[in-house]
């Protein structure tokens, strides 16, 4: 272990300071636990799970770069481990399993939920948000209700695998629920017509919102539910996610966070 103690030297300095700043307890130098905060900056690489298809958090452009408010956290994140990002295309549907195989972070606007917190731990959260119904302008206030969108004449399209699908498969038993495979396009199906209403997260519908002039996002201040967004930490990794965690609410306390979503939303 003697060639690694300097990489270990510095790797308690940044955990000092991601602490310190955070007002949190500084542990005493050890020897390098079985921890990602060991292996990330030794391998230079931070392996980051991400769908690229829920903008404003996450998405990948025709060139295959990724943008979003948490592609920019966790670029920063990395940076503070002494790594690079490396993205790592999954779906909704693959998201844990991908994330269990090759990630040691998943990111881009996750739902903290029983089924993830089973397998994963969970970031503080970076955002709260809640679902709510995305449908044409002259459909006027129509779908505003779950009663009113849970009936047999009423077209739900939803992306398949998430909490969209969750949700609208338990409240709207009755709706005929289409799913439509690509996130980025599904938009597409409720300009042209072709379904009825979209029930999704407020953050993403106010922004979509602004490429279909045609749509609008209905109380958005008032939503369906509420859960906080979160990032999907590697399970029982105390010292690599508490170092996480940390960074992660200075960003929260410092206005980065809030800022980035502005940035995307104004």
């Amino acid at each position: 272990m003697r060639r690694s103690l300097p990489l270990w030297s510095l790797l308690n300095a940044v955990l000092a300071g991601v602490l310190a700043v955070a007002g949190m307890a500084v542990p005493a130098a050890a020897e390098p636990p079985p921890s990602r905060l060991w292996s990330v900056p030794l391998s230079g690489v931070l392996r980051v799970c991400t769908t690229g298809d829920y903008p404003p958090f996450t998405v990948r452009d025709s060139g295959g770069n990724y943008r979003g408010v948490d592609i920019s956290l966790a670029t920063e994140l990395a940076t503070m481990l002494h790594a690079v990002p490396q993205w790592v295309p999954t779906t909704w549907t693959t998201l844990t399993q991908d994330f269990l195989a090759h990630c040691d972070i998943a990111v881009g606007g996750i739902s903290d939920t029983a089924s993830r917190r089973a397998v994963a731990d969970v970031s503080v959260a970076t955002v709260t948000d809640g679902k709510t119904p995305v449908t044409r302008r002259s459909s006027g206030d129509a779908y505003s209700s779950i009663d009113e969108i849970d009936r047999p004449e009423v077209r739900v399209v939803v992306n398949p695998g998430g909490t969209n699908e969750n949700f609208a498969r338990t409240h709207f038993p009755q709706a005929q629920i289409m799913v439509w495979p690509d996130n980025l396009t599904i938009y597409d199906q409720l300009s042209h017509g072709k379904a009825d209403v979209f029930v999704t997260d407020s953050i993403e519908g106010l922004y979509r919102q602004r490429e279909y002039p045609d749509l609008q996002v209905l109380h958005p201040d008032k939503p369906f539910d509420s859960a906080a967004k979160v990032y999907l930490l590697p399970r029982g990794d105390t010292t690599f996610n508490g170092v996480v965690n940390a960074w992660l609410q200075v960003q929260i306390s410092n206005g980065r966070t809030t800022a980035l979503l502005g940035d995307w939303l104004s």
